[in-house]
């Protein structure tokens, strides 16, 4: 884990300020999840033959969790209750590797994943439902699409208004060709040049939404 992740848990004790928001339940329909990623690594390794493998290190914040317990409309028992099913629902995963909550709505996750995308067609960290990032074959262009949570830009204003952000790191490597993309940068892997890093560093929910495609040869 990295130092930055390390410190993160020191800083939930510190007062937040929480905007007059509409319904939290509303915004987390809109972004099609309760949970965003708040302070995270992750790397992903896609080939040409289709295989992957996905790691995700770090903290989730639970939108509803947050809100409630920031809004006093969540108590201590309710909390409590709370957690014990997200652990619940999350332990159910075998990729889940660690769960440790940290309060205020936010908790650690270790999740790493792994498989044959041309059978599997696409592959969604956390799941269809909660998704957080995600590999997509599309068999009928030939391509390999990566691309992160889409959250329409008023959406992003207001999760940042609540007190919350988004930062952390995304690497993918790959030797596929590479049609498009939005990576803050690239690079050829020193171990292997038949390979290419590519990395997003995201510094707030606010940025552009981490995506590229692949063409599979």
């Amino acid at each position: 884990m990295t130092p930055a992740l390390k410190t993160l848990s020191h800083r939930f004790g510190s007062t937040r300020l929480l905007a007059k928001a509409a319904s939290l339940c509303a915004l987390a329909l809109v972004v099609s999840s309760c949970y965003i990623p708040v302070k995270f690594d992750a790397e992903i390794e896609v080939n040409r033959a289709g295989y992957y493998t996905m790691l995700f290190d770090g903290y989730l914040a639970d939108l509803t969790l947050y809100d409630g317990l920031a809004s006093g409309k969540i108590t201590p028992a309710q909390e409590k209750e709370k957690v014990a099913i997200i652990e619940s629902d999350m332990k159910r995963d075998s990729k889940t590797k660690e769960f440790k909550y940290f309060g205020k709505g936010h908790f650690k996750l270790n999740w790493q994943g792994e498989g044959d995308l041309l059978a599997a067609k696409m592959v969604t960290f956390l799941r269809t439902n909660e998704m957080i990032f995600q590999l997509k074959y599309v068999a009928n262009s030939g391509y390999v699409v990566f691309e992160t949570k889409s959250i329409a830009k008023d959406n992003r204003k207001r999760i940042k208004q609540m007190g919350l952000d988004m930062q952390g790191q995304i690497r993918l490597r790959t030797d596929m060709p590479i049609k498009d993309h939005n990576a803050s940068y690239t690079k050829e892997d020193p171990k292997d040049k038949r390979f290419t890093w590519l990395v997003w560093d995201v510094a707030s929910v606010l940025g552009p939404r981490p995506r590229a495609i692949f063409i599979l040869e």
